[in-house]
């Protein structure tokens, strides 16, 4: 489960009246690593594409929070963009999750998370088909602002964060089966996440011949990515747990 999360200070614009965090909620120890890599173009828990190379200072994207088919017990699955991780130990992303309890029952909620230090889960309201974008841009002095909003709900959180040694080598925007400390944990069956025009500094990921990620667990695959548009644009399909 997901580690309890720090307090950090953060600049919210929200809609409704709502706490911007809800610490430790609502599944404490969850982390969302770099990249586990079989080969190039496989990984153990990220299904997405990655531009490479770098340096890269931003990266945004949109997606249609997907629905969390709950049939086999506690899954997690989550939907984010970020700078680094594909081929270094810090990543710097916000997100969503579509999860699944114990019990079947589907949970929904945002995130950031500066790896390795632990995430943040947010208290704004996530469902399932609402309308997502999220956006991470760093400057040359080791600040990163991380953004996330859901214009169906109406609300909208930024944070500005501190990482001194990030590489800014690549820009991702991925599905990803997050991780405890006992490893990759199992993935929730969210159907098909379509995620919007992605941009990575500021012109189209696919400017950058982006790698394409298959999530793959020995001969299993997991979940898997459509082609890329020359927007950007792409979606990537659950396969297995």
């Amino acid at each position: 489960m997901r580690r309890i999360s720090f307090a950090f200070a953060v600049a919210a614009v929200v809609a409704a009246a709502v706490p911007a965090f809800a610490a430790g909620s609502p599944a404490s120890g969850l982390r969302f690593d770099p990249n586990h890599k079989i080969t190039n173009s496989t990984s153990t828990n990220w299904s997405g594409f990655a531009a490479t190379g770098g340096p890269f200072t931003s990266i945004s994207s949109s997606w249609t929070e997907p629905t969390a088919i709950c049939n086999f017990g506690t899954a997690y699955s989550s939907f984010w963009v970020g700078l680094d991780g594909y081929s270094s130990n810090t990543v710097e992303q916000t997100g969503t999750d579509a999860d699944c309890s114990s019990a079947n029952i589907p949970q929904y909620y945002a995130w950031y998370e500066m790896y390795p230090k632990f995430p943040v889960n947010l208290s704004n309201p996530v469902k399932p088909g609402d309308a997502m974008s999220a956006s991470v841009t760093a400057d040359h002095v080791g600040r990163f602002t991380l953004m996330i909003a859901d214009s169906t709900q109406g609300w909208s959180v930024s944070t500005t964060q501190k990482l001194n040694k990030a590489s800014l080598s690549s820009a991702e925007v991925i599905a990803e089966a997050p991780s405890s400390r006992s490893g990759v944990l199992p993935l929730a069956d969210f159907g098909t996440v379509n995620f919007g025009p992605s941009n990575a500094n500021n012109v189209s990921l696919s400017t950058f011949n982006p790698d394409g990620i298959t999530m793959q667990s020995g001969t299993t695959v997991k979940a898997q990515p459509s082609g890329i548009s020359g927007t950007g644009s792409f979606s990537v399909t659950w396969k297995h747990q």
